[in-house]
């Protein structure tokens, strides 16, 4: 018998685990932390126990760390909402744009499109970013001749 049947038992093998099975949990909740805790107070020295602030003091950071990655993922969620709100209120007007070092461009956004989860200015059939943008002037709709009284 091989050392990883005397230690799984005879009908299970080292090739029954998956790779799957194998690969560690990249973000810890509050349910995991409940059982870290279980752990700690069932295999604690029931002469020195650990103090029960000591556990409150740990749940109160995991607590805190959980809220700061919520805040972290709300803001995040909030920038690329104000970034297409940006985008949207640019549409019909006239924009100055930085095309390189050198060179600027000026046209009327046609459009915004999604590019890979990001707002881009549609200009003249150029696409351009926000952070791209000089200046922003209202577009004044031309009067024809046929609509002055």
């Amino acid at each position: 018998m091989s050392a990883t049947s005397a230690i799984l038992g005879p009908t299970a093998t080292s090739a029954s685990f998956t790779a799957a099975e194998r690969v560690p949990v990249q973000t810890l909740d509050q349910q995991d932390f409940l059982k870290l805790l279980v752990a700690q107070m069932t295999s604690q020295d029931p002469l020195k126990p650990t103090q029960d602030t000591e556990f409150i003091a740990q749940m109160a950071q995991f607590s805190a760390l959980e809220q700061s990655k919520t805040m972290q993922s709300d803001m995040a969620q909030m920038r690329g909402d104000q970034q297409f709100l940006q985008a949207y209120s640019l549409l019909g007007q006239t924009v100055s744009l930085r095309v390189d070092e050198n060179t600027t461009a000026e046209g009327i956004v046609a459009a915004v499109q999604t590019v890979e989860g990001t707002p881009k200015l549609m200009v003249d059939g150029n696409v351009y970013d926000l952070g791209q943008v000089l200046a922003v002037t209202p577009t004044i709709p031309q009067v024809t001749s046929s609509e002055r009284p």
